[in-house]
């Protein structure tokens, strides 16, 4: 499972719709805690909200809403509980580095021309549900590094 810190815009397609899915295995795994990955270390920061729901619900309509700029139809009608997206996490920036870096990465090799077309950005805006803060790697992020 792999919940994107950054804009969805940067994403391929295969990118894109595969965030779609795993969002909405992480609104299934918040709704049932019971479920599979319920573990998972990228939920941390989800269930840490008030409101986690309401906060995997944001991270949905975001990427749903650049999926229809794209002209895709993902199905709305699955976000339990649809909200605008609006900056109400923080990521920092060390986090949002490391998954740029990864991203690149995995991209360079599946969608060249997609990674060229990001290639200078040196660190990309934020999904629009998070808000960017000075700081490391996330605790919860599982680094390969040891």
């Amino acid at each position: 499972m792999r919940l994107w810190s950054f804009h969805p815009r940067y994403l391929d397609r295969q990118g894109l719709t595969a965030c779609w899915r795993e969002s909405l295995l992480a609104q299934a795994v918040v709704m049932d805690p019971e479920r599979g990955y319920s573990r998972h270390p990228q939920l941390e920061r989800f269930r840490d909200q008030p409101d986690p729901l309401a906060a995997v619900g944001a991270y949905l309509s975001g990427v749903a809403d650049d999926a229809d700029h794209r002209g895709y139809r993902f199905d709305r009608s699955r976000i339990r509980r649809p909200s605008a997206p609006h900056a109400t996490m923080r990521v920092t920036s060390g986090q949002l580095e490391y998954e740029w870096s990864r991203l690149r990465t995995r991209m360079s090799v599946r969608s060249p021309a997609v990674w060229i077309q990001w290639d200078a950005v040196a660190l990309p805006d934020p999904h629009p549900l998070f808000e960017v803060v000075a700081g490391p790697i996330a605790p919860w992020e599982r680094t390969k590094d040891p």
